[in-house]
């Protein structure tokens, strides 16, 4: 089985046209949608009509709860753009995504980790640059689940990432946001890619072996950079250029 992997498209419908592109063109078997998909200044319902056109499966960010459900994370600027755009079928199609998607004992999908959406499962940043975790503390926040792959995005940090066990971890990186910088663990986190390319990854299954692949697609970012400093986000612009710090 092929699987694209896609999440944290934010709002970016010309990020995400432009990687279900590629990924068409190299042909797969499940398209997986794994959130934070429409909050931003950008595009969101234009990036909710593409989605909901697809054969795909979705499976809830933290920002997607943010649109439906507050009292569970509290909406930022950003969320609360995309909820003045978007109808309530919108957001109740979004409230049906399931927290996560497993593909029999072979894959499992999740944002964030696969008990909580808004948590960083690969990544710690005690100097404010996110690096690898100890696999030991990666293990330890799986809390036990195991698949043969296990998909995952949120920090828009693509990583490939083998437990000891012979798990392969996936992050597939961010379709729509390079770079961002927001609190973690009592300090600051600067996530940039380097790059304004739109990320996804392609993850082989087979009987006896897993790969996976991670993609970085050009579009026309700048057009992005300029919708968002026409809405008000100046430093939207500048994350979607790939860097976050000044």
């Amino acid at each position: 089985m092929r699987i694209a992997a896609i999440s944290d498209i934010h709002g970016n419908a010309l990020a995400l046209r432009a990687v279900l592109a590629d990924a068409r063109a190299r042909g797969y078997d499940l398209l997986v949608q794994i959130g934070d998909a429409v909050s931003g200044p950008l595009w969101p319902r234009e990036t909710a009509d593409v989605l909901r056109a697809l054969d795909a499966v979705h499976v809830r960010g933290n920002h997607d709860v943010s649109l439906h459900s507050p009292e569970v994370y509290a909406p930022g600027r950003a969320d609360r753009y995309a909820l003045s755009v978007l109808d309530a079928d919108t957001i109740g199609w979004i409230r049906s995504w399931p927290s996560r998607h497993a593909i029999g004992d072979d894959v499992l999908c999740f944002h964030g980790a696969p008990q909580l959406e808004d948590f960083y499962l690969l990544e710690e940043a005690p100097q404010g640059d996110p690096r690898l975790r100890p696999l030991a503390d990666i293990e330890h926040d799986l809390g036990g689940e195991r698949a043969r792959v296990m998909v995952c995005g949120h920090t828009h940090t693509q990583r490939i990432v083998t437990l000891a066990d012979g798990t392969l971890l996936v992050n597939d990186g961010s379709v729509g946001l390079p770079a961002y910088e927001e609190p973690l663990r009592g300090g600051t986190v600067f996530v940039q890619a380097g790059s304004p390319h739109a990320r996804y990854a392609m993850i082989d299954v087979g009987p006896d072996s897993v790969s996976a692949e991670l993609i970085a697609v050009e579009y026309d970012w700048r057009a992005a950079s300029a919708q968002a400093a026409a809405l008000g986000f100046p430093t939207w612009a500048r994350w979607l250029s790939g860097w976050s710090r000044g």
